[in-house]
C-alpha cells in the first residue's frame, strides 16, 4: 500500500499522517469543512501529504483511517472503501455523539456499527485508546524493552495482519484482541484505554475489562 487516506482529519487523523509520511506512504486528508480548510496542515505534514474531500481521500486511497465523531459514521462513502482496509480510530461519548442505543445496551460495538455501514469493506479497530501526542512521542524501535503496545480488532485476518505490520512500523507492539465484536475491551473507561502499557500490561488490561453494566 501506498497512499493511505484520511476520512478525518483531527488530532488522531493528523498524528498518523505524519507517521504515515515519515514511514513514506502518500497521504490523502479531509474533513467535513472542505479541503481548503486543510491547506496549513497539508503544509506541515509535507509534500507528500495533499487534500481532498471524504470520498476523494477513499478513492485515492490502498488503505483507510476513518478518524471522526462516531455520530457522523453514516456520512463515510460506502463505494469508493469497497473491499478496502479501513482502520477505525472512533471512541462513542454519549454527550458528544448523542445516545446510540446499541451502544448504551453493548449489544455492538462502534467499529460493528461501522463495519454494517461498510459491508464489503475490512475494518479493524485500532488507535482509540491512544492521546495523538502519544502517537507522535511514545513510538520506540521494534525489539526495544518496555515498547508500548495498542491493541488491535477485527474479522478478517489479513486486514490485522497489514494494520499490525503499520502499527509495528510506526513504533508500537501490537496485541490482538481478536475478533471486532471483542473491541470492546479497549474502548473508553478500560485498562487499556488510555495507560501506557506494554505488551504484557496490554494483555492482562483486556483481559481485566468489562462492560459497562458489570461494572455499575
Amino acid at each position: 500500500m501506498t497512499t493511505i487516506g484520511f476520512i478525518g482529519s483531527g488530532h488522531i487523523g493528523s498524528s498518523l499522517a505524519r507517521l504515515a509520511v515519515a514511514s513514506g506512504h502518500d497521504v490523502v486528508l479531509s474533513n467535513s469543512r472542505g479541503p481548503e480548510t486543510l491547506a496549513d496542515l497539508v503544509a506541515d505534514v509535507g509534500p507528500q501529504a495533499r487534500a481532498a474531500d471524504a470520498a476523494g481521500a477513499a478513492a485515492a486511497a490502498d488503505l483507510a483511517v476513518v478518524t471522526i465523531p462516531l455520530a457522523a459514521y453514516r456520512q463515510v462513502p460506502v463505494e469508493p472503501l469497497a473491499s478496502m482496509i479501513v482502520i477505525d480510530t472512533d471512541n462513542y461519548y454519549p454527550q458528544r455523539d448523542g445516545v446510540i442505543p446499541e451502544l448504551e445496551d453493548e449489544s455492538t460495538t462502534t467499529a460493528e456499527l461501522l463495519q454494517a455501514h461498510l459491508p464489503t469493506s475490512r475494518v479493524v479497530k485500532a488507535f482509540n485508546h491512544i492521546g495523538s501526542e502519544e502517537l507522535l512521542t511514545q513510538g520506540r524501535p521494534s525489539g526495544t524493552p518496555g515498547r508500548r503496545a495498542l491493541a488491535i480488532a477485527g474479522d478478517d485476518p489479513d486486514a490485522k495482519a497489514a494494520v499490525a505490520a503499520l502499527i509495528d512500523r510506526w513504533g508500537f507492539d501490537v496485541v490482538d484482541a481478536g475478533p471486532l465484536a471483542e473491541g470492546w475491551r479497549f474502548q473508553r473507561d478500560t485498562p487499556a484505554y488510555g495507560p501506557p502499557l506494554d505488551r504484557d500490561g496490554m494483555v492482562a488490561a483486556l483481559a481485566a475489562a468489562r462492560r459497562y453494566a458489570d461494572t455499575d
